[in-house]
């Protein structure tokens, strides 16, 4: 598993914010920060754009990176408020491709008074995308083992991590120091003085709450209205993040479990506790005896299995089609649809070719933070996340190996976020959320020194843009006026 966005412009209208002043350009970076995209359209209402940043912000005259940006246009311009900047997560996520799918899905008042940004961060996807490995390199890494039961296994998969380490080394060498979220950060404030709006206004879902509050970190002033979604603990260390994660999918798929029986006729079994022993058996049987599939030739894996089976987390909406999936594998060995779930997950195409979602989640991921410095140390991380999600943890934590190995390593130890003197910043938290636990939320909103928490007793990976309408007000309240909704309101 791998470790599971000149004044605006064409319109003409007047820039966001009447009567602030513009944060000045930080030295050496007036070029940048004065730039005026050329929008183009690009299809049903969208307008699209590339904006330059600098590959080192400490060369700021070196070499560029162009980024991708994508709007939808606000339907009122003389209501128009500015532009909401947005990030779906990842790392690697396309926030392009976030936009042009997901726009519509967001508020009537946002979509009539904000242009809905996205944007690729460096590195991924349409800006200047990072590539290290092919279709069948990734093929070969995703099947193998991620829950070794010998030293043979385990050094398998070691050689497996250490070679995709060693390939972007390779591809992408001198592009790893410099793809990491502090200066994703940095270039959505040239994004922000890019689209006009002399404060941000933004909303980042899972991974883009960790950009979200980096942003905030060192722009805080720069702030208009801020929304975290699935919020991401700055302060946990690589490992730890890993863990966490691994008992949110564990927490998830009891509640899975509790849906099936309660539904009525669940085929694994009349508890909750039945059904998750059942699915445990049934990897365990995976992990000796791979599945067949009847798309390609490939066998399903144990690891890939699972991988299917978290991919159908995500989504409460999901869960019909992970009890099929189940009953398919588990009934007639055939992991068709498990595999399907889990080519989702990882931007598999048909054709056997991956988009760069993989290559920029581990180059990410792997410089933010220190990572272990071995095999064996790695190890220990795995067995401790093996005794708090059974399920999970070993796929989750040693699906990250490849940082061991990685050719770029960070000292800077992870800390909590503060953004002391931002506006208040609303963190919207998940009960039951598979990949981003609800205490992360909880820890955030402590940390940020204008932090409010907003809860959703609901299932799923973050909570905007899953139809609840007390959520959707909220967060359109606030992103609206900037009036944030009061701390520790719980919708359900």
């Amino acid at each position: 598993m791998a470790a599971v966005l000149a004044l605006a412009t064409a319109t003409g209208c007047d820039g966001a914010h009447k009567g602030e002043a513009s944060s000045p350009a930080p030295a050496g970076l007036a070029s940048f920060y004065s730039q005026k995209p050329s929008w183009k359209d690009c299809g049903g209402g969208f307008e699209c754009a590339t904006v330059q940043v600098p590959l080192d912000y400490s060369k700021p005259s070196g070499e560029k990176v162009g980024i991708s940006v994508v709007r939808l246009p606000a339907e009122d311009k003389s209501a128009r408020i500015g532009s909401l900047l947005t990030n779906p997560g990842g790392p690697g996520g396309s926030g392009v491709d976030f936009i042009k799918q997901s726009a519509s899905g967001f508020g009537d008042e946002l979509r009539r008074r904000f242009d809905i940004v996205g944007f690729d961060p460096r590195g991924v996807a349409a800006s200047d995308p990072l590539r290290c490995n092919t279709g069948p390199q990734l093929d070969e890494f995703f099947a193998t083992d991620a829950s070794p039961d010998d030293q043979k296994e385990t050094s398998t998969l070691g050689g497996e991590s250490k070679a995709f380490a060693e390939r972007c080394k390779t591809k992408a060498g001198s592009e790893l120091p410099h793809v990491g979220t502090a200066d994703a950060a940095r270039d959505m404030d040239v994004l922000r003085a890019a689209l006009g709006d002399s404060k941000l206004t933004y909303y980042g879902a899972s991974y883009g709450t960790y950009l979200g509050a980096s942003y905030a970190e060192q722009f805080p002033k720069n702030i208009r209205a801020f929304v975290l979604d699935g919020a991401v603990d700055p302060k946990l260390s690589s490992t730890e993040l890993l863990i966490e994660q691994a008992k949110g999918f564990e927490t998830a798929l009891r509640a899975f479990a509790d849906d099936c029986v309660k539904s009525g006729g669940c085929p694994f079994g009349t508890t909750a506790d039945a059904v998750i022993n059942k699915i445990a058996s049934f990897l365990t049987a995976t992990d000796k005896k791979p599945l067949s599939n009847t798309r390609d030739s490939r066998k399903v894996t144990e690891s890939l299995a699972v991988m299917g089976i978290a991919r159908a987390l995500y989504v409460k909406q999901y869960w019909p089609v992970l009890r099929q999936s189940l009953i398919q594998a588990m009934e007639k060995s055939d992991g068709t649809y498990l595999l399907a779930l889990a080519d989702e997950m990882v931007e598999r195409k048909a054709n056997g070719s991956y988009s760069n979602q993989t290559d920029a989640n581990m180059a990410v991921n792997c410089v933010d933070k220190p990572n272990p410095p071995n095999l064996a140390t790695y190890g220990k991380a795995a067995t401790e996340a093996k005794k708090v999600a059974p399920r999970f943890g070993t796929f989750v934590v040693w699906g990250g190996l490849p940082c061991v190995y990685w050719p770029v390593q960070t000292k800077q130890e992870p800390k909590p976020i503060t953004a002391k003197g931002a506006a208040p910043i609303v963190v919207i938290g998940t009960i039951r959320d598979p990949a981003t636990p609800y205490k992360w939320a909880q820890s955030l909103a402590g940390q940020l020194s204008s932090g409010v928490l907003l809860t959703f007793d609901g299932d799923g990976h973050t909570a905007y843009l899953q139809g609840n309408s007390c959520i959707t007000k909220a967060t359109d309240d606030y992103l609206t006026t900037a009036n944030p909704p009061k701390d520790g309101t719980t919708c359900r």
